[in-house]
């Protein structure tokens, strides 16, 4: 990390303030029209799919009982580097980086019953539309921002394709490059056996000669084809290729960041070197309990096996960005479709609860406090400074420098660029 960031860091614990964060009055940057701008780079995007849920991992509260039906929270909790701030027991490695660390805990919206709906919640921000296909942040930041070397794409997907991670009304252009495995990489850009480098570039010789005597065209969806088969027979050479290659990593580094999701966040930085902008790491449903974070009945059982997980691979992940010099251009958000409540369902597990989650955000040059936002004793209702789904949308942007209050266009139709969401702007030095 740079020593100014560092220097900020150790001024804002020093002050007592850090716990506070999350308390403190209404952020004037919400109230004014005022551009909040930061200096990341880059954006590593966690995806947490069934509902993390928030009472047993970042807003621990008292401990509850299954078998009596008392609310509260499955673990004890622990606590961090920054004094007040706690976290749940199975985060330990986590807890010492959590001055690197801000967790939202007061994210909010209505859509708790269908996770498919509150999956679109979390990746565009807004509600599915019958008329619109509105873009995902991924599809937005690769629309705004590019990728960081004309060489890589702009935006990866590790995990399964899906509509909520797509490119919307943006286009083709704007889309994902996806892989579900890490120890093959994407399956689309392997060569079949018998394409050998000359047969390859005799067809390339030959797609050349097509365009050229074809009929010129203005159709943008051709255009924006022509465009993802250039961008594919460019990745799909050797140079791009390599940065699947884990096993050039030491065997030490690799075995500290886990299985296979793990594996997922040590790829994920690995491509950012290489020059793509926005990476989503998904933690797949199948990684453990078969159901991933949706722990209703027995599914809670094995809940605190996907938590440590995610503790190993996220601190890991950050002391090696920040080994590599890279943190502080390197924005890691942790999101789920909604929380879970306090109360525990007939199998002792948890339902869903929209009213009061939390999201994560790291690194990224942020000024970072440990916690943001408050809720009550059971992590039921918020508090204090309830963050939008467009206001954690905007501050990602924000954190890229991109301007969360412009507008995009469908067409002739304005679409506010993150549903007129505001940054939390406590968090930029």
């Amino acid at each position: 990390m740079t020593s100014s960031v560092s220097l900020n860091r150790r001024k804002f614990l020093a002050s007592g303030a850090a716990a506070g964060c999350g308390l403190a009055l209404p952020d004037m940057a919400m109230a004014k029209d005022v551009f909040t701008k930061g200096k990341a780079e880059h954006v590593i995007s966690i995806w947490l799919g069934g509902g993390m849920g928030q009472i047993d991992t970042f807003d621990p509260k008292g401990k509850g009982d299954p078998k009596k039906k008392r609310a509260g929270s499955y673990y004890d909790s622990i606590e961090t580097a920054v004094p007040g701030v706690r976290v749940c027991e199975h985060l330990s490695q986590l807890a010492p980086l959590m001055d690197r660390v801000t967790a939202v805990r007061s994210v909010h919206h209505e859509v708790i019953d269908e996770h498919a709906a509150a999956t679109n919640r979390m990746h565009t921000g807004r509600p599915v539309s019958g008329t619109i296909a509105y873009p995902s942040l991924g599809s937005i930041i690769a629309h705004e921002r590019g990728s960081a070397d004309e060489g890589a794409p702009p935006y990866v997907l590790i995990g399964y394709p899906n509509v909520t991670r797509g490119p919307g009304f943006l286009g083709t252009r704007d889309s994902y490059l996806y892989m579900t495995d890490t120890s093959q990489g994407p399956a689309g850009l392997t060569r079949p056996d018998g394409i050998t480098p000359q047969r390859q570039s005799r067809r390339e010789d030959f797609l050349s000669v097509l365009k050229r005597n074809a009929d010129p065209t203005t159709n943008q969806r051709l255009l924006d084809y022509d465009t993802a088969i250039e961008q594919s027979l460019k990745l799909s050479g050797p140079e791009f290729m390599r940065v699947f290659e884990l096993d050039r990593e030491p065997a030490d580094l690799r075995n500290r960041y886990g299985g296979e999701f793990g594996q997922r966040c040590l790829l994920s930085r690995r491509l950012i070197e290489r020059g793509v902008r926005f990476i989503e790491v998904s933690h797949n449903l199948n990684f453990l309990n078969g159901i991933g974070w949706d722990v209703h009945n027995e599914g809670i059982l094995n809940q605190h096996k996907l938590i440590q997980e995610l503790d190993t691979a996220l601190a890991t992940l950050i002391n090696d960005l920040e080994a590599k010099h890279m943190l502080d251009k390197t924005l890691i958000a942790i999101t789920t479709e909604f929380g879970r409540p306090p109360e525990f369902d007939s199998g002792g597990g948890r339902g869903h609860q929209g009213t009061a989650f939390s999201c994560v955000l790291a690194g990224g040059g942020l000024l970072h406090c440990g916690a943001w936002g408050e809720t009550d004793e059971v992590a039921k209702k918020i508090v204090s400074n309830p963050v939008s789904v467009p206001d954690f949308l905007a501050t990602i942007c924000a954190a890229l420098g991109i301007d969360y209050r412009k507008s995009l266009y469908d067409g002739d139709r304005p679409v506010p660029i993150t549903n007129m969401g505001r940054p939390l702007g406590k968090l930029f030095s």
